[in-house]
């Protein structure tokens, strides 16, 4: 990795904000669940007290070395587990831990697996078609691209990624597919362009390799349960704090975090009342925290980032 991916995988979105509503006792332990190169996390060790610990948790091999080198600094004050957030009780069962003062989740990809093109995030950069954070897996997309009919395809396209043209490209890759195979970002790119024209290609493609990326890594079931588990290990007082970066992630947590904050919830009939419930969480942020102009022209990644929190009760 040299300086300039470094300098990119290293850098932190809403920072402040996140060390300002995630640090409650300087003496605590947290989890960083998505520790990428390990920004927050050298953030939240610097902000704690020499008997403040954290635990990282990152199911790519690549970030955990970067990071790993990054936090020898606290040596025994940080452990890293290569795993998924959504396992974080697991983790912290390993490390017998049975709750934590805080938990971060910078969901989404980092800048660095965006640059690094030999992983195939992204459209910009000739690579095989691959997307798996975890490479362990057998899933790539490449075999989404290959194997999925021209309906799973065009499924995924839309509820993932919400593009417009999803039938059109999926049957596009599946005219193509039936004369090659599939196998390279370019491969793919070039496909999306024939599908949609130049017009609104840019978007179409990241909306495209959006999708496929959360198919190939079950993104939005692992955030579902890495929302409930986090919230379970938080110790009363605890808080837990998610930044987003698309509508959909944004959408689960939002919901997750109303229904955990409510003292009741719809009867499955009108003519019935509500059902009382007790809540688990309060609230922190209302409306989600979103970045400073200043900080998006440093660091373009925080432009579409949107910050919530809750307390455990």
């Amino acid at each position: 990795m040299n300086d300039v991916e470094a300098t990119a995988y290293h850098q932190p979105v809403l920072l402040h904000e996140t060390l300002e509503l995630l640090l409650t006792d300087l003496d605590g332990t947290y989890v960083d669940g998505t520790l990428g190169g390990g920004g927050h996390a050298e953030a939240i060790l610097k902000s704690l007290s020499t008997s403040g610990k954290l635990i990282g948790i990152d199911q790519d091999e690549d970030a955990l070395q970067a990071a790993g080198k990054r936090l020898a600094q606290f040596g025994s004050r940080a452990h890293l587990h290569r795993s998924n957030f959504s396992r974080v009780k697991d983790v912290l069962s390993q490390s017998e831990i049975e709750k934590v003062t805080g938990v971060l989740l910078d969901l989404g990809v980092s800048s660095f697996q965006l640059n690094e093109a030999s992983k195939g995030f992204s459209f910009r950069a000739d690579a095989p078609l691959d997307m798996r954070m975890d490479r362990s897996q057998r899933l790539s997309a490449m075999d989404v691209v290959n194997e999925y009919s021209t309906e799973q395809l065009a499924d995924v396209l839309w509820k993932y990624g919400e593009e417009r043209n999803s039938r059109r490209i999926a049957r596009t890759v599946e005219k193509v597919k039936m004369v090659k195979k599939i196998e390279t970002t370019m491969d793919l790119a070039a496909i999306v362009e024939k599908a949609v024209g130049g017009k609104f290609l840019t978007k179409s493609l990241a909306r495209v390799f959006q999708a496929i990326r959360i198919e190939v890594n079950n993104e939005l079931k692992h955030l579902q349960r890495g929302l409930t588990e986090s919230i379970d290990a938080l110790k009363s007082g605890g808080r837990l704090v998610v930044i987003s970066y698309h509508s959909l992630e944004d959408r689960i947590v939002k919901d997750t975090f109303r229904k955990s904050s409510a003292d009741s919830e719809r009867a499955t009939h009108a003519l019935l009342p509500d059902i009382k419930r007790t809540p688990n969480v309060t609230l922190l942020t209302r409306k989600p925290v979103e970045a400073t102009e200043e900080e998006i022209e440093g660091n373009r990644r925080a432009r579409s980032a949107k910050l919530r929190a809750v307390e455990k009760l």
